[in-house]
């Protein structure tokens, strides 16, 4: 560990960290008991590894000090970079319903990678090796069954 001093937006990270993984196990117990097993897992491996952060933040605080990291975290912050991508993720949301996870998938990753001057070679790497690892990871080993789009219903 470094001797950096803890930093209270840490404390942030840590407890956004604990409401997600408390929704998703929520949201994991009312699933069907045969597909709760390793949705729990993650979620109990992500719990586990927070609270190690946890563990890891506070005896940096007790051996270095407490300080604020609110500059540290905004510094080199680009609000247009910002609510352009944020606006990319509401759209990419409401686009999985019509052209599916997949199409909708790359289309999101080509846009915003390019979007934020990612060389086309690394993106078209990048959004290869993206939709190949969702789709033989759930699609294939998991069998979870991906959003398909209304477009896609329509044309059957």
């Amino acid at each position: 560990m470094n001797n950096d001093k803890m930093k209270w937006t840490d404390i942030g990270v840590v407890a956004f960290m604990y409401i997600v993984c408390g929704v998703f196990y929520y949201k994991a117990v009312h699933l069907n008991e045969e597909i709760q097993s390793y949705p729990k897992f993650t979620i109990i491996l992500l719990f586990g590894l927070t609270t190690l952060y946890l563990l890891q933040i506070l005896l940096a605080a007790k051996k270095n000090g407490v300080e604020s990291g609110v500059d540290k975290v905004f510094k080199g912050f680009q609000p247009a970079q910002f609510f352009v991508s944020l606006a990319a993720v509401v759209a990419y949301v409401l686009l999985i319903n019509f052209l599916g996870f997949y199409l909708a998938t790359a289309l999101f990753l080509i846009g915003l990678l390019l979007y934020l001057k990612v060389p086309y070679l690394h993106t078209a790497i990048a959004v290869a090796v993206i939709l190949a690892l969702v789709y033989f990871a759930f699609a294939r080993f998991l069998g979870v069954k991906l959003p398909k789009g209304l477009i896609f219903k329509l044309l059957r």
